[in-house]
C-alpha cells in the first residue's frame, strides 16, 4: 500500500503537534512490509531533518513533496496544482489530519480520503460570527462528503459529529495520547515548585476567565501560616501571550493588565522541553476548559508527576474517568479555588496508573482502519 499524508501542518500548535506525534509509528508501520511507501505532502524540511536523526524506520522509504499552498485557502479548495494531485493519486489512499481536503475544479483526489474532525467547537460555540461559522460548517461537509471514513478523537466529538453535521459515515474513534517526548523522557521527578500553569490557546472556551478569578480568590485565601519555612505564595504561569488575550470582561482586562502584580506570569511561546519542565516543576496543572475535543495537557501533567485540577465536562470525564485527576464544576469560580487549595497543599505522591492512551497506539488504529477500508 502507498500512502499519501498531508504533512502541511507539522511543526505547528495544536493539528501540528497531534501530526507529529503519530507521523513516526504511520511512516515505520506503513513502510515495514514490501511494496509499501508514503508520500509526505508539504512536510518542512526541518522536521524532515529531525525524523531522519531519529533514523525512523521507512523514511527512505517515503517521498517528501514540497507544497506551500495555505490550509482552507481557495487555492487549496479549487485550485490545487494539477502535478502534486496526481501523485496522491498514484497512492491508494490520501490521510489528512483535519478536515481540510484538495481540490480543482479540473479534478481532484480521486483515491480513497481519510481525514479527521477532531472537534466542532466552531458549531457547538460559534467563535467566528455567522460567516465564519457558516464557511466551517461547509468545510465539515465538504470533508465528511469526500470522505471513506472519519476520525475523531473522542466518543464525546463522535456524538456531536453526528447530531450536528447528521453524519452517517463511518466514524472511528483514535484517542490522542501523551506526546512522544513525555513518553521517551520520563526522567526522575524533582522538586515542585510554587506554581500552577496554564497550557492551552488563550480562547474563552478554555476557561481562562474562570481560572484567573478562582486562582485570586485562592490566593486571598491565604494566611501567614500557610507560607512559613521560607515557602513562597503561589504564582500562575499561563503558557500564551498576554496580548493574545481578548474578553469584553472589563475586571478581568484590569486583572490580566496588572497580571504581575497578581503573581500571573504569561510566558509567552515555550519550546516543547522548556514547557515540559514547566510542567515538571508546577504544584498542578489546572484545565479549566468549557469545552474539548480531547485536552492533551492533563496527561503531560501525570506523566509528569503534576497533580491536574480539571473541569467536569462530558468529555473529560469520558477521557480522565480511570485516572488521578480532581474534577472541579466547569465554570465555578468558588469550587476551582477550593479544589486548587486541596491540591496545592497535598504533598502526597500521585498513585499509580495505567497509561492508557499513546499517540503510537493511535497511529497504528488510523493505519488498520484504512488498510481495513481499501480491503473490503
Amino acid at each position: 500500500m502507498k500512502l499519501a499524508v498531508d504533512c502541511r501542518m507539522s511543526g505547528k500548535s495544536g493539528i501540528g503537534a497531534y501530526l507529529d506525534n503519530i507521523l513516526p509509528t504511520l511512516i515505520e508501520d506503513m513502510c515495514s512490509t514490501a511494496n509499501s511507501s508514503a508520500i509526505l505532502l508539504g512536510l518542512p524540511q526541518k522536521r524532515y531533518d529531525e525524523l531522519k536523526s531519529r533514523k525512523i524506520v521507512g523514511l527512505e522509504k517515503c517521498e517528501s513533496v514540497p507544497c506551500e499552498i495555505k490550509d482552507f485557502s481557495i487555492k487549496e479548495t479549487i485550485f490545487f496544482p494539477r502535478g502534486i494531485l496526481k501523485k496522491i493519486n498514484s497512492c491508494d489512499a490520501y490521510f489528512s489530519p483535519y478536515c481540510n481536503i484538495p481540490g480543482n475544479i479540473m479534478g481532484g483526489i480521486k483515491i480513497p480520503i481519510f481525514c479527521t474532525i477532531h472537534d466542532i467547537i466552531f458549531l457547538d460555540i460559534p467563535l467566528a460570527g455567522r460567516l465564519g461559522t457558516f464557511l466551517r460548517k461547509m468545510f465539515y461537509l465538504r470533508a465528511i462528503k469526500k470522505s471513506a471514513e472519519i476520525f475523531t478523537v473522542s466518543n464525546f466529538s463522535k456524538g456531536r459529529i453526528q447530531e450536528k453535521l447528521h453524519c452517517k459515515k463511518n466514524i472511528t474513534v483514535v484517542y490522542s495520547g501523551t506526546p512522544i517526548l513525555y513518553e521517551a523522557t520520563r526522567l526522575e521527578k524533582g522538586e515542585k515548585t510554587n506554581t500552577i500553569i496554564f497550557v492551552g490557546n488563550i480562547k474563552k472556551h478554555k476557561g481562562l476567565g474562570t481560572l484567573v478569578e478562582a486562582f485570586k480568590k485562592f490566593r486571598a485565601g491565604f494566611s501567614s501560616e500557610d507560607f512559613s519555612n521560607s515557602a513562597l505564595p503561589p504564582r500562575l504561569l499561563i503558557v500564551g501571550s498576554k496580548e493574545n488575550f481578548r474578553t469584553k470582561d472589563t475586571a478581568l482586562e484590569k486583572t490580566i493588565s496588572g497580571a504581575e502584580e497578581n503573581d500571573i506570569v504569561f510566558t509567552g511561546f515555550l519550546p516543547d522541553e522548556k514547557l515540559k519542565t514547566l510542567i515538571e516543576q508546577a504544584r498542578l496543572l489546572v484545565q479549566p476548559s468549557l469545552y474539548e475535543g480531547f485536552g492533551v495537557p492533563p496527561l503531560q501533567a501525570l506523566y509528569c508527576g503534576t497533580k491536574a485540577v480539571i473541569s467536569d465536562i462530558d468529555v473529560f470525564k469520558e477521557i480522565y474517568a480511570a485516572l488521578p485527576v480532581t474534577f472541579f464544576k466547569a465554570g465555578d469560580v468558588d469550587d476551582l479555588a477550593r479544589k486548587m487549595r486541596e491540591v496545592y497543599f497535598d504533598d502526597s505522591p500521585l498513585p499509580d496508573f495505567e497509561h492508557i492512551y499513546s499517540y503510537k497506539n493511535s497511529a497504528k488504529i488510523i493505519l488498520n482502519a484504512i488498510q481495513n477500508r481499501l480491503e473490503n
